[in-house]
Order: structure tokens, then C-alpha cells, then sequence
């Protein structure tokens, strides 16, 4: 959020005042009125703050609910996703998630909770690695495994590509692949085929186009959040998803 100054809080409320008493005071002597009554009641200038904020946040929301309305084909029914959870459920969720990001590291047990306690959630994921080499790497892995071997087989190795510790190379990407019993040497082939190089471009494009530059974000239904959130959070937004429908 932009920085809040005094004068962008009290502007509206002094160009009105300065107009109504302009031929009763200077500006020297409206301007001094103005400051004896704020510093004798500077809550004035906390409830100003809380109020622009408020409306910031509002039209924030209104603005990230029309970028959802506006790309929901991409968003909720592009091909090459991933989909967890109930692909039949009544709330869907999408994650931008980056294998490398610690947030969504944190977020991913509570992600998976969610969608466990639950059981109602359509979870559909988009690859966007934006941390470097290593997380292009591990998104190539995740999305040639789930062209070469399927969606069950995506769900472990994304699984596992969030716990993994230490450098994400071709041999920590071939031992995780002989560790859950895949074929690495077809995968390991297909992570450079157009169809994922297309996936991942338009990953980004959809990304950009949604003011979206971090990771993890999520659509919820129809609310957008960008950052972390957790899982208490993640219910409550569940259910007003619900509550409305």
C-alpha cells in the first residue's frame, strides 16, 4: 500500500473548509485553527488513516474480484493444470506456488490440510517459478512428470519437490524420481518440450496480467490473495466463498 501522508488525508477536508470560510479567515489563520484542533484531538488524524485505508483495501478487492471474473478460463479451466483435491468440489482454489519459495514451503502442509479436513476443495495449481534456475528446474520436473506419468505421480513429486532440502539439480532430480519409483529418464526427457514451454510462458502471462509477482498466490473462488495465508484464514475465506454462493 502507497505511503499515507497528512496532507493526502486532511487535502479533501481543508480544500472544503479553505472554500466555506475563505471570506472569513486567511489561509495562514485557517491553517493554524486546523492545527490547534488536531493537536488537541490527534485521534482525528488515526481515524482519517484507518478510513482511507479501509477504502484502499475496498477497492483493491473490487478491483482483484474483476481480474478473476475477467480470466476465469485461464485461471479455473486452463488444459496442462494440475488438479487436486475433489475435482468435483463446490469452492475451487489455485495456487501460483515456486517449489524454491520458503512461504510456500510453510503454506503447503496447511494447503494440504485444508484440502484433507475439507474434503469439498478443488485445488488446481499453476506453476510459477520466479526464483531462479533451480525453481525452473523443479517446475520442468513437476510438469513433464505429470505428462510422462500421470496426475497421481505429479501430486507426489510436487510433494516432495516442497520438503526437498538442499540444491535442486538433474541428480538430486534423478534420485527423487528413482526414490518414487519413476521412470527419471522419461521425465528428465520431456522437461523441455514445448507443450511446457508454453505452459510456463503462459503461466507468467496470466501471472503479469493478474498483477500477481510473488509467490504463493491464490484465487479463492472468486477473492484473489496474494501472499501467504494461513490456515484459519484459509477457512474462513473457504466459507464466505460458500456463504456466497
Amino acid at each position: 500500500m502507497k505511503t499515507l501522508t497528512l496532507a493526502a488525508i486532511l487535502a479533501p477536508a481543508l480544500a472544503l473548509g479553505q472554500g466555506a470560510l475563505a471570506q472569513q479567515m486567511s489561509d495562514a489563520e485557517f491553517g493554524e485553527r486546523v492545527r490547534a484542533y488536531l493537536m488537541e484531538n490527534p485521534q482525528v488524524i488515526m481515524e482519517a488513516v484507518a478510513a482511507l485505508e479501509a477504502q484502499e483495501s475496498e477497492a483493491q478487492a473490487a478491483q482483484d474480484n474483476q481480474l478473476v471474473a475477467d480470466n476465469a478460463d485461464a485461471l479455473f479451466r486452463a488444459e496442462g493444470d494440475w488438479v487436486g483435491g475433489n475435482p468435483e468440489g463446490d469452492v475451487t482454489v489455485v495456487e501460483f506456488l515456486d517449489y524454491r519459495c520458503g512461504y510456500c514451503k510453510r503454506a503447503h502442509p496447511e494447503v494440504a490440510e485444508l484440502l484433507q479436513s475439507d474434503g469439498n476443495i478443488r485445488l488446481i495449481v499453476k506453476e510459477f517459478p520466479i526464483l531462479g534456475e533451480q525453481s525452473v528446474l523443479a517446475s520442468r520436473f513437476a510438469m513433464a512428470t505429470l505428462e510422462v506419468a500421470g496426475s497421481e505421480a505429479y501430486g507426489e513429486v510436487s510433494d516432495a519437490l516442497m520438503t526437498m532440502r538442499g540444491e535442486i539439480t538433474a541428480d538430486s532430480l534423478g534420485a527423487l524420481a528413482d526414490e518414487l519409483e519413476l521412470d527419471g529418464s522419461a521425465i528428465m526427457g520431456a522437461m523441455g518440450t514445448p507443450e511446457i514451454d508454453a505452459k510456463i510462458a503462459e503461466n507468467y502471462a496470466l501471472a503479469q496480467t493478474m498483477g500477481i509477482s510473488g509467490t504463493p498466490s491464490f484465487v479463492f473462488g472468486d477473492q484473489m490473495v496474494r501472499g501467504y495465508v494461513p490456515l484459519d484464514a484459509m477457512r474462513q475465506i473457504v466459507a464466505e466463498e460458500r456463504d456466497e454462493g
